[in-house]
């Protein structure tokens, strides 16, 4: 009886072994996102984006969750709150939620690219993050 039930529980393994081979967890993202070859300034360009996707409904406004990203705090937020890594432009952490490579993807219930909003953060921190 022992050697039966043995017996079942190492196919049981083997199969979920098997079983766990086939899983497939690798999600490719396509980015048709435009490149962004022009100077982009902090005030015109991210701000409004931030006004447009990230500080709304009391997300990363002003009492809201951390960074503030309103027009009076982002910079400040960003930049001494380490989202911002100028050396490893893909690796700042602000980067790295707006392209969902961290969780939750942001802004938050969007699975695309709301006005191609990565691409400028991105574009202004390889351009040095300035207060422009």
């Amino acid at each position: 009886m022992i050697r039966k039930l043995n017996w079942k529980i190492l196919a049981f393994l083997a199969l979920l072994l098997v079983m766990q081979g086939c899983y497939d967890a690798t999600t490719v993202k396509i980015d048709n996102s435009q490149t962004i070859t022009r100077t982009v300034s902090f005030k015109a360009d991210v701000i409004p984006l931030f006004n447009k996707s990230c500080n709304t409904a009391g997300c990363h406004a002003t009492g809201g969750r951390k960074p503030n990203l309103s027009e009076a705090n982002a910079y400040n937020a960003l930049i001494t709150g380490n989202y911002v890594n100028v050396g490893a432009p893909e690796q700042s952490v602000i980067y790295l939620y707006l392209t969902g490579k961290k969780t939750p993807q942001m802004p938050l219930g969007s699975a695309a690219n709301p006005n191609n909003i990565n691409q400028f953060v991105l574009a202004w921190i390889i351009q040095g993050a300035k207060n422009n």
